[in-house]
């Protein structure tokens, strides 16, 4: 099933506002992107439906095996590729936003060439 950019974010942020927080709600989410909550719910809702996240009566979010595993992919890509911006002399923030437009566009099988090159560069220095 194709996934789209928003999803990815969404489901990235729910990643790490977890690691941050042990727990996610949809308001986290709104103050991370500054989004209005009708918005977020709306995402949520869509995320929900089509199998990515549980949301219990509290309203506290959990991904699915299918979320976590679309969220640790986005995750790992942003984490390599904003770190790889920064070596080469891209200020930090600048780097992460870039990272965030790349992370959803480059093909598994370049990713893959791209960690295989870094890895070989960082393990050289």
């Amino acid at each position: 099933m194709k996934i789209y950019e928003s999803a990815e974010d969404y489901l990235e942020s729910i990643l790490v506002l977890k690691k941050e927080k042990g727990a996610v709600r949809s308001i986290d989410i709104a103050h991370h992107f500054n989004y209005s909550k009708p918005s977020v719910s709306r995402a949520m809702s869509l995320l929900r439906r089509n199998g990515y996240i549980v949301m219990d009566q509290e309203g506290w979010i959990t991904l699915t095996e299918t979320g976590l595993a679309v969220a640790e992919r986005i995750y790992e890509r942003h984490r390599c590729l904003t770190d790889w911006l920064i070596a080469l002399g891209v200020t930090p923030d600048v780097a992460a936003k870039d990272a965030c437009r790349i992370e959803h566009d480059i093909s598994e099988e370049t990713f893959q060439k791209f960690k295989e090159h870094a890895g070989r560069k960082s393990n050289a220095e």
